[in-house]
């Protein structure tokens, strides 16, 4: 059954296509023969859960075979390189990932493409992202700049900031780097160096700890931060379960009124957080449209060798990211809760 959310962006689709055929390719490939293999950080994120969805209901409508793999935790390097070396054995024709490792599945990667296998990274560039032959992913850098520049437009006073940031984890992998440093940035943060966390010396920054993207990981580091600084009152966190975890930190101190939370993700349950207040705003993404595109993506280069191109400007087919905040502020676009429950992580 087609998607109602892939009709509607059934025409950025047909944008995701074009570039030059790859050499070595054999003859098309029917779409019965054609295997896609998805392969997601957990199963348990609802990040990845939306992620399978999308990618499950645009295989049925392509008539290809989807085979899904996932890592035992965010982090589970060896589960994804064993799901690779398995598609590849299977003769896949190509690849959706999003690397738990953007650097240490790079030689994995390398031979699964000289294989002749298509590999597309999903919302987690490789580092370089030049290892896979594209990346399908919201523009992370932008979602941390969006909710970034609402927080300093919110507080009456950013001189008067004490920030803490709530990031992943000690690898500080790309899609870290990229929402913690535009997050800085658009708060007005000198960021020294945009590809590297934690070299800044704003005296606005009380310190920044990992999180794992999990609950339990965002209330531990909120408590941890709160012993070197218990007037903070901005927190950036990775991801809306680390939000909530803050929250909930925050709330055994009795310091939630103090504190001006802001995430990245989009979900359903992130969403209805900013309705009740707990989350002033988040920057939503499209998990949804990622996979489906990749499967899309896939499909066109068995069948004719043609690999997706870059969004103009960019180093990477942008699938978007919209502001989610019910206290808009003028020049900065953005969108209801409401209007955003209707379409979280399509």
């Amino acid at each position: 059954m087609k998607s109602k959310l892939i009709g509607t962006f059934a025409a950025a689709s047909l944008l995701a296509f074009g570039g030059v055929a790859a050499s070595g390719i054999a003859a098309p490939a029917l779409a019965e023969d054609i295997i896609v293999g998805l392969i997601t950080k957990t199963n348990t994120n609802p990040f990845f859960v939306k992620m399978r969805e999308g990618a499950a209901a645009k295989a049925a409508e392509l008539g290809v075979e989807l085979r899904t793999f996932a890592g035992k935790y965010d982090g589970d390097n060896g589960a994804q390189i064993e799901a690779i070396e398995s598609l590849v054995a299977a003769g896949a024709k190509g690849i959706l990932i999003t690397p738990s490792d953007p650097v240490g599945l790079a030689d994995t990667v390398k031979r699964a493409r000289e294989a002749g296998l298509l590999v597309i990274a999903l919302d987690t560039p490789f580092d370089p992202p030049e290892i896979a032959d594209a990346t399908f992913a919201t523009d992370n850098f932008k979602a941390g700049e969006l909710i970034g520049q609402w927080a300093a437009a919110t507080m009456d006073d950013t001189t008067q900031a004490k920030i803490a940031t709530l990031d992943l984890s000690e690898a500080h992998i790309t899609v870290d780097v990229l929402r913690n440093q535009g997050f800085l940035k658009g708060f007005g943060v000198d960021v020294k160096d945009v590809n590297k966390m934690y070299d800044e010396d704003d005296p606005r920054l009380v310190g920044g700890d990992t999180t794992q993207g999990s609950e339990e990981g965002g209330r531990t580091a909120i408590e941890n931060l709160l012993q070197k600084d218990s007037g903070i009152n901005v927190i950036h966190t990775i991801n809306e379960p680390a939000a909530a975890g803050a929250y909930e930190g925050l709330k055994s101190f009795g310091l939630t009124d103090q504190v001006l939370i802001v995430s990245v993700d989009g979900g359903c349950p992130g969403v209805q957080n900013v309705k009740e207040g707990i989350i002033g705003a988040t920057s939503m993404q499209f998990p949804l449209l990622m996979a489906s595109l990749g499967v899309e993506a896939v499909a066109e280069f068995a069948k004719t060798g043609k690999k997706p191109t870059n969004t103009e400007g960019l180093g990477f087919y942008d699938t978007g990211v919209k502001l989610v905040t019910d206290e808009p502020v003028e020049g900065i676009p953005s969108i209801t809760s409401e209007e955003a429950l209707a379409q979280c992580w399509g």
